[in-house]
């Protein structure tokens, strides 16, 4: 169970690195660029904290799936980013990759 947690935390902070990343402008402000580079070195150390247990392969599909959907959803929420049908369907079709790996792979714990 703490594996998963662990790659929830690998997720979230990711998540929130590469949804600021517009407003470093090019790593010219200094607040949002701290905040990309912890997100990002937070998210790789408990990225690897997950393989301990998790597959690379698993774990990279789930982290990956998870955070490309996140930061689709973020963006069309909060920075007016437009989704059309395509793209939420794709969406939809990595969230229930995911959930295949999680409910039904051997590999996952």
């Amino acid at each position: 169970m703490i594996t998963w947690l662990y790659l929830f935390v690998a997720i979230a902070a990711e998540v929130i690195a590469t949804s600021t990343l517009n407003a470093t402008q090019s790593f010219t402000r200094l607040w949002p660029s701290l905040v990309v580079v912890c997100g990002y070195g937070t998210a790789i150390f408990f990225l690897t904290l997950t393989l301990k247990t998790l597959p690379v392969g698993i774990a990279y599909a789930v982290w990956s799936g998870v955070g490309v959907a996140m930061v689709a959803v973020i963006g069309w929420f909060f920075l007016n980013q437009k989704l059309d049908l395509a793209a939420i369907l794709g969406i939809c079709l990595i969230v229930a990759g995911v959930l295949i790996i999680h409910l039904f792979s051997r590999q996952a714990p």
